[in-house]
């Protein structure tokens, strides 16, 4: 084999491995996401809350991971923090979560760390929130 076709080769695997990755997670509708939240018992009172806080910090987004300036990272539909919720590698932090596991298309983990956050901190907990939903008009589901 050429070093040409090894780089290509080397390419082709690199980009597999990454694009099955981003096949673990998903992107919610809006709708799909009020529902979802339902189902894990999430207080319909709050939904539009909920719902609004979610794609202000992930876009309605399972697989997002962002770097925060505290050298922490936040995962998944509900950026859950490394910092104090869970441990990256590994199960810890205040929800006894590996940060990895907020990555995937099941949200049953993240409801429940989401719901520890919320019965601590409130939505204040989420800067997505404060900056975007709180005193604002929030998102209309009625047609969910």
């Amino acid at each position: 084999m050429s070093s040409n076709q090894i780089i290509t080769l080397a390419i082709i695997v690199f980009l597999s491995s990454h694009a099955s990755l981003q096949v673990e997670g998903k992107i919610f509708t809006r709708c799909q996401l009020a529902k979802e939240l339902v189902r894990h018992d999430f207080p319909r009172s709050y939904l539009s809350n909920w719902v609004c806080l979610i794609e202000h910090e992930s876009g309605r987004s399972t697989s997002k991971v962002m770097q925060q300036p505290n050298t922490s990272v936040s995962y998944g539909l509900f950026q859950v923090n490394s910092k104090n919720w869970c441990r990256k590698g590994r199960k810890g932090g205040i929800c006894n979560m590996k940060c990895e596991d907020f990555l995937n298309d099941d949200i049953l983990d993240d409801s429940r760390c989401a719901k520890q956050i919320f019965n601590r901190h409130g939505f204040q907990a989420w800067p997505g929130w404060v900056s975007k939903c709180r005193g604002r008009n929030l998102p209309d589901i009625s047609r969910c």
